[in-house]
């Protein structure tokens, strides 16, 4: 359900709270630059009525003075604003990702898989950065424009009360109205484009990731064609924004040079009939058509938060969703695995039976063979095991104590959980396998290398451990991913291993060391063995025979 301009403007305020002090200060230095530069040009236009003879409140000296004084001054507000805004900008910019970086880390292994990617860079990137413009360049003004615009008003009340009253219709009108009616008119737009931008990332990125699939089936000229095609639906998008941009622009100044009329007028027709005087005509006109900078920018901010709101819905979305299954932190944890049960558990992806009462038992000492067809359900039962869902029936028990019962990150700490495809990160074969645990000694890190028959490959590298693997793992075959993916399950040292299709990518040889080296890890290991090969059965000590979700 999307929300409205104003709930979710509430809600990023809500984020602005550890700071307001310094927004406080921020709102504070901003109105007083404001104030600055509309009485400089008003004490000016004091100054030049006493130089043609009219009698004014202050002399020529006091004018002169308090020019100085007040152009001096504002400089230095102006430094003071910027330094603070832009501070709390950053502070913010800072803060959002790391709640945007732990909700994912809340919603991964599940929720994430149904997530494209371009769409998640798109957000961390680009839409916490425009939310910067908001912090920054957004909440401070519209408090200076309300502040200066309040502090104005009571001036005008002290001259007239009907100048008064043509100042706050035009401060209405210019701060409030015009950009309510057209941010309403272009709302959609504001949306479409930052969806458009989106899509056009995970696009570029799938077309990256899939370079080579596109030249060998000869794919190039039509994959072109779709992101010129998107190209210019962004473009049109974009179009539509700056035309309502224009839009804007038009309606502000004929707004202005209507309320200047006005201003004049009522003035005139006030000092004919004797209601001021002459001093106060000269500063009514002239605050007014100084004063307009404070609303027109709030006016101007109309463009920015159509671009604005789209991005913080999207942005306070991932951080209002829910994971499917929240950790378990008040439970119990556990030291040492000696077995695992599981008891007729039934689960169903979106209502198809994957697992159906299905029951296993695991010891510490052994290997457990989990041997079955693709989409039999045999990676499912390890996510089941990990607990990044819960089966639908049935129940799971580690050491006796139902899995639910357990704290989420203790019980993880306590398995070595390797996947088909294993993720390699932009940095070092070192860095890569290290990450499984870092306080391990680089004594540790060899010897699980070559547990899983990665090390003589990574001695024939240039720079051996301290190779960079290049974005994405490209550098590398899928064999040698998956090789160091099982080094940092050894490196890991959990007393559970859980393998879905260790060797899936590997030759028998490489395959033999591997498996040679959890026969000989199995003494102090729980270790479940999950593949479609019957060879890889081989060292298993029982193999569970799983077929349409059930044990055949």
């Amino acid at each position: 359900m999307r929300k409205n301009g104003f709930v979710i403007m509430w809600h990023l305020l809500k984020l602005v709270t550890p700071l307001a002090h310094i927004m406080a200060f921020t709102i504070s230095m901003g109105t007083l630059v404001f104030l600055a530069a509309i009485f400089i040009i008003t004490l000016g236009a004091v100054g030049v009525s006493q130089l043609l003879g009219f009698d004014t409140y202050l002399n020529f000296t006091q004018i002169l003075t308090a020019l100085i004084v007040m152009a001096v001054a504002r400089s230095i507000l102006r430094y003071l604003e910027q330094m603070s805004g832009h501070y709390i900008a950053f502070k913010l910019l800072a803060l959002l990702r790391d709640k945007v970086f732990s909700a994912l880390r809340k919603l991964a292994f599940v929720k994430l898989q149904g997530k494209q990617s371009g769409q998640l860079l798109s957000l961390v990137t680009n839409d916490i950065e425009l939310l910067e413009v908001f912090y920054a360049h957004t909440i401070a003004p519209i408090a200076i424009a309300f502040i200066t615009s309040l502090i104005l008003l009571i001036i005008f009340s002290h001259i007239s009360i009907w100048l008064a009253l043509v100042a706050l219709v035009a401060y209405l009108t210019i701060g409030f109205i015009l950009p309510i009616f057209t941010t309403k008119l272009a709302r959609e737009d504001g949306r479409a484009y930052r969806k458009l931008m989106s899509e056009m990332n995970d696009h570029f990125l799938d077309s990256i990731r899939g370079m080579k699939e596109i030249q060998l089936f000869n794919y190039t000229e039509e994959r072109l064609a779709e992101i010129q095609q998107r190209t210019k639906k962004i473009d049109q998008a974009f179009l539509r924004i700056k035309n309502q941009e224009s839009k804007v622009k038009s309606l502000t100044e004929i707004a202005v040079s209507v309320f200047n009329i006005l201003i004049l007028l009522v003035g005139g027709i006030l000092f004919y009939d004797g209601k001021i005087d002459f001093n106060g005509f000269i500063v009514s006109v002239v605050l007014l058509m100084s004063s307009y900078g404070p609303v027109i920018a709030l006016s101007n901010l109309s463009n920015n938060l159509l671009q604005t709101f789209a991005s913080g819905e999207r942005v306070l979305g991932l951080l209002a969703e829910e994971p499917i299954l929240k950790d378990v932190t008040d439970g119990r944890n556990i030291e040492n695995i000696n077995e695992i049960e599981v008891n007729n558990i039934s689960f169903c992806y979106q209502n198809e039976p994957i697992l159906t009462n299905f029951s296993l038992q695991a010891k510490k000492g052994e290997i457990l063979g989990i041997h079955g067809r693709s989409g039999s359900g045999k990676s499912t039962l390890l996510k089941l095991l990990m607990r990044f869902y819960d089966p639908q029936q049935g129940q799971i028990y580690i050491n006796k104590e139902n899995l639910t019962s357990l704290n989420t990150l203790n019980l993880r700490d306590n398995m070595a959980y390797i996947t088909q495809q294993t993720y390699v990160f932009n940095e070092s074969i070192y860095e890569n396998i290290l990450m499984a645990r870092r306080s391990a000694s680089r004594d540790e890190v060899i010897e699980a290398a070559k547990k899983a028959s990665i090390h003589d490959f990574i001695m024939s590298l240039p720079q051996g451990y301290e190779t960079i693997v290049t974005e994405l793992g490209n550098s590398l075959s899928e064999g040698e991913k998956q090789r160091i993916g099982i080094a940092r399950a050894f490196l890991h040292n959990a007393p559970v291993i859980l393998l879905d299709e260790p060797t899936s990518n590997l030759d028998s040889l490489n395959e033999a060391i591997i498996l040679k080296s959890l026969l000989k890890a199995k003494q102090d290991k729980l270790i479940i063995l999950v593949s479609h090969r019957t060879s890889t059965m081989a060292i298993c000590d029982r193999v569970i025979e799983i077929e349409c979700g059930r044990v055949s």
